[in-house]
């Protein structure tokens, strides 16, 4: 059968934009943001490709700059004196908690020239949770009017982002054996009247975190039509 366009040859192949996966373990919260700092200049003025970080944090509160105080339940100063610090940061959202077990992801990408549209930006970091979610038997999805991934009422997967430029920083959140108790401490993200869940409590074993950061890597490159050109650790 010959092609539409009568020449007998195929299209070229559309040649995906690379991708860096670095994971760099566990890491405190200030260090994870220098690291994006450093990243965004230089995507920003072209000297290296698009990367996704995926690590885990210390146990952490962070403030999103539409955060109110009194979705944070305890003072400061009394959450550092149970281990949590506290970071007000740049990223859009209201307040969450990253720590041991939950995998955060944080892309530096350059969304120009085809994928100016901060709302599908959104819609696609929760996509790559949603098919995680999938590849372990658990179904997660949307709620109307909110961002994240979930699982009935509960969230499994938070987003905060910052674009810059059209160049991203923060991220994306996903409990995999994340203490959930730590939530009790906030309202998460400043939503009332809905839970957090983790893949370790709906599936009721022990989850390998390292398995699951590999899957979000792979779902992530699918979904931005990236091409997964480099793993570096730590």
């Amino acid at each position: 059968m010959s092609d539409p366009g009568g020449c007998g040859v195929a299209p070229p192949a559309i040649a995906l934009r690379p991708l860096v996966v670095r994971r760099l373990g566990r890491v405190a919260y200030g260090h994870g943001l220098e690291i994006q700092e450093s990243l965004v200049a230089g995507r920003q003025a072209g000297r290296v490709p698009d990367h996704l970080l995926l690590l885990e944090h210390d146990p952490v509160f962070t403030l999103g700059r539409s955060a109110r105080q009194d979705n944070v339940l305890l003072p400061a100063e009394a959450l550092r004196e149970r281990g949590f610090d506290v970071f007000e940061t740049g990223r859009g959202g209201d307040v969450t908690y990253h720590g041991p077990g939950q995998v955060v992801g944080y892309p530096v990408l350059d969304l120009s020239p085809d994928r100016r549209d901060v709302h599908r930006y959104v819609r696609d970091l929760e996509e790559v949770m949603i098919r995680a979610c999938a590849d372990y038997g658990v179904e997660a999805g949307r709620v109307e009017g909110l961002t994240g991934t979930w699982v009935g009422r509960d969230k499994i997967g938070a987003i905060g982002v910052r674009i810059a430029r059209w160049v991203t920083s923060h991220g994306f959140a996903f409990n995999v054996a994340t203490d959930l108790s730590a939530f009790d401490l906030i309202v998460p993200c400043g939503i009332r009247g809905r839970g957090v869940t983790s893949l370790e409590r709906l599936r009721g074993r022990r989850m390998p975190i390292d398995e699951v950061m590999d899957r979000l890597a792979g779902h992530f490159a699918d979904v931005f039509e990236r091409t997964i050109t480099e793993t570096e650790a730590g």
